[in-house]
């Protein structure tokens, strides 16, 4: 497998080849993913809850960010490597253009922001300055407050067409990669239409063009609970590195997720 880049996924939209991509957050993980054959892998926010047993994601910092992704990047070869940006550290344009500096400094190559049209000025602004942007739509976690816990989102028309239009605006604004979390497959399959750039779902059904998952949840090691969009590799092989191989394939040839791991 070449290097992936934005284009190297954007090339596997338009060749309707699934993208496969998954959570580390140290060296020898990363390492292990991307020798597998992983696309990208995100340094996610998510370290909050399954590293340091938050309840939610809203404690990370930035500095614990840049220091998981430099461990990241220490064990990538090939794969594309992206960071979350954390809780309110893009509150405003400076803001996220310094703390987007730092990660991409820390040897990330995109940042994934959670949030609609009210990005498109800040993602304008980070593009212009050579940050790549992935978007994040639906179950954003970090709003999990105002959802008032972790919920399926998009399930009513009014809210299922307001993401579609901040999709749409999100890419005009210049994301290159939009992540759908926790959405009925139907809007999942409706948004990945309408958009030209990659879309990447988790819980969002199998008609997106790639997968993403938490490697706790993909492995079966989460403490707290398995998720209904997430299935255990693990158990279906008995060791990594076949448990990641069966998950690339897996996605690879659309059997996952299957139906008992979407929303309607």
């Amino acid at each position: 497998m070449a290097k992936i880049t934005t284009a190297s996924l954007l090339n596997m939209k338009q060749q309707g080849e699934k993208i496969s991509t998954i959570t580390a957050y140290d060296a020898s993980f990363a390492k292990l993913f991307d020798q597998a054959g992983i696309h990208a892998i995100l340094i996610g926010d998510s370290l909050g809850m399954v590293l340091q047993g938050q309840d939610s994601t809203l404690p990370v910092t930035v500095e614990e960010m840049a220091y998981h992704t430099r461990s990241v990047k220490r064990g990538v070869e090939k794969s594309l490597i992206i960071a979350d940006m954390p809780f309110m550290s893009y509150a405003n344009q400076e803001q996220a253009i310094a703390n987007a500096a730092l990660l991409m400094q820390a040897g990330a190559s995109m940042v994934k922001m959670e949030g609609g049209a009210w990005l498109n000025d800040t993602i304008s602004a980070l593009v212009e300055r050579g940050i790549p942007v992935c978007a994040h739509l639906g179950l954003t976690p970090q709003s999990v407050n105002i959802f008032g816990g972790f919920k399926v989102q998009g399930r009513d028309n009014d809210k299922a067409q307001k993401m579609i239009d901040d999709a749409k605006a999100l890419e005009a604004a210049g994301a290159q990669l939009l992540v759908l979390e926790c959405i009925p497959a139907s809007l999942g399959e409706a948004i990945t239409k309408a958009l030209t750039i990659p879309v990447i779902g988790i819980g969002a059904g199998k008609d997106t063009d790639g997968q993403i998952l938490v490697m706790h949840d993909a492995l079966g090691i989460a403490c707290n609970y398995m998720p209904k969009f997430s299935r255990n590799f693990l158990q279906d092989t008995g060791d990594i590195k076949s448990a990641i191989a069966l998950y690339i394939s897996e996605v690879t040839a659309g059997n996952f997720p299957a139906d008992e791991h979407t929303f309607k």
